[in-house]
């Protein structure tokens, strides 16, 4: 039973994706040849609210829902990883037309071409923790 508020959740997260148009093909072409504002809009939203949010778990010492409290571990400085990261991912986002979340939206609208792409998406991440020992990190 407490897994349905995530359902529910993960249904309405859905819908906005889909009545903002976030998971437009068409968006994130218009998004990577910089000829439209709408996804950058959606992103910098996003950034601002979780960093609103993030500062309010930290100065309201808000507890998880098993009622630890919530800690958030300072990230180990390394620009050159997120740099390789960084183009791996907007690569595959630009090649594909969608980023990992709206891949599960578009094939619950019924695109379901896009069980490929899930099926990359899923391949590579197996592929990344097989060799994640051998990279420099």
């Amino acid at each position: 039973m407490k897994a349905l508020k995530y359902i529910v959740v993960g249904f309405i997260f859905g819908i906005v994706l889909t009545k903002s148009e976030a998971v437009s093909w068409y968006r994130i072409y218009e998004m990577f040849l910089f000829q439209s504002f709408h996804m950058y809009g959606i992103i910098i939203v996003a950034i601002v609210t979780g960093v609103i949010g993030i500062q309010i778990i930290k100065r309201r010492n808000i507890k998880d829902f098993r009622g630890l409290p919530i800690e958030i571990i300072a990230k180990e400085p390394g620009s050159t990883r997120f740099w390789i990261g960084g183009i791996f991912f907007g690569l595959g986002w630009a090649l594909v037309g969608s980023c990992p979340g709206p891949i599960f939206i578009l094939l619950g609208a019924g695109f379901l071409p896009l069980i490929l792409v899930l099926f990359g998406a899923l391949f590579g991440t197996f592929l990344y923790g097989l060799i994640k020992d051998k990279l420099p990190h």
